[in-house]
Order: structure tokens, then sequence, then C-alpha cells
């Protein structure tokens, strides 16, 4: 069976990113179902895990980018960067803000006078990537975006 892109948006970068994106966000309540045996529908929309749904997302795109227009233009040139920004921004920075997070939700549990229970919800812990997570989903990202 072939894979017909831009039947959905009619856009077939977007298609490819969504596709992506999508496959990101199954593999992770896949493999929650399987390693921990709990369905959680919420994971398919969450942040976080295996794979990076983000890379996936970005690396698709800019690889479709690539196959249908050059990987010598300005058009996968600026893919590629907003790519790498993205992949960064996921292994690091919101990784950081959620071992902040969890810090955090461990301080309110130790202080007297405040407790977790006084916050409607604890701060998201589950916010960024580890660089074997952000790898696996530019591989997908790669994987879907050649199909272009």
């Amino acid at each position: 069976m072939m894979v017909r892109f831009g039947m959905l948006t009619g856009n077939v970068i977007i298609d490819c990113a969504l596709l992506a994106w999508f496959l990101a966000q199954l593999i992770k309540v896949i493999l929650e179902l399987v390693l921990l045996r709990r369905f959680d529908v919420k994971r398919f929309v969450s942040s976080g895990g295996m794979p990076s749904s983000h890379s996936a997302l970005v690396v698709a795109a800019a690889t479709a980018i690539g196959r249908l227009y050059g990987f010598d233009g300005p058009a996968f040139a600026l893919a590629a960067v907003l790519s790498a920004v993205v992949m960064y921004d996921a292994c690091n920075v919101r990784r950081s803000a959620g071992d902040t997070a969890r810090l955090v939700n461990q301080l309110l549990e130790h202080v007297e006078k405040l407790t977790a229970e006084d916050f409607a919800d604890d701060l998201k812990i589950i916010m960024g990537h580890t660089p074997l997570q952000v790898a696996a989903g530019a591989l997908l990202g790669l994987g879907i975006g050649l199909l272009a």
C-alpha cells in the first residue's frame, strides 16, 4: 500500500510531520502499555517520553522539504536549523524545567505550613527528553520524511 501524503491537509510536508508526531505518540502509549502494563489515553497527547514527538515532527518536516525541494536550498536550511533548536530545547531546556518541577514537588511535601494539597496540581514533571528519546524521535521523523 502506497502512503499518499497531502491527503489530510493538502500539504505533503505538514502531512509527513503530523504522521511522524502521531506515530511517536502512539509508540509512547504502546510502550507504557507493554512496559508498565498501564493504558493511559492521556499519554497520547502529553509531552516527554520515548520517542520525542517534537523531534519526529520537525525532522519529518525538514526531511520532506529536503526531498521535495532539495537539501541545498534555503527552505531546507531553515527547517534544519529550526529542527536543531527544537531538539536542543526538548533535550535541555524543557528537561531542566521538568527537573525543577520534580524538586519543587518534593519541597512542597516537606514544608510544614504548605503542603501539596494547598495547590491545585503538582507541577508537571515529564516535560523534556533524554538525548536517546530525541534521537529516536529524529530517526522516526527522518524515516517518515523520506517517504515524501
